[in-house]
């Protein structure tokens, strides 16, 4: 118990700790983000694109 306790006093109370939760934020936030972009582009795959179209993958086939 007293090693939990440690590590989520290392975790919000020292200033690496604080800057690896932040990290691990972003990250976790770019994969949530990463996953949910291609599970809606295999969902709308018949979509046509127009002109003001744009893709974060870049598989523009003109």
């Amino acid at each position: 118990m007293q090693a939990i306790a440690d590590f989520f006093t290392w975790l919000f109370n020292d200033k690496v700790g604080v800057i690896c939760l932040i990290a691990g934020g972003a990250v976790l936030c770019l994969i949530i983000a990463l996953l949910m972009e291609r599970k809606t582009k295999r969902r709308y795959f018949n979509h046509e694109k127009t002109e003001g179209d744009w893709d974060l993958f870049g598989d523009d086939e003109e």
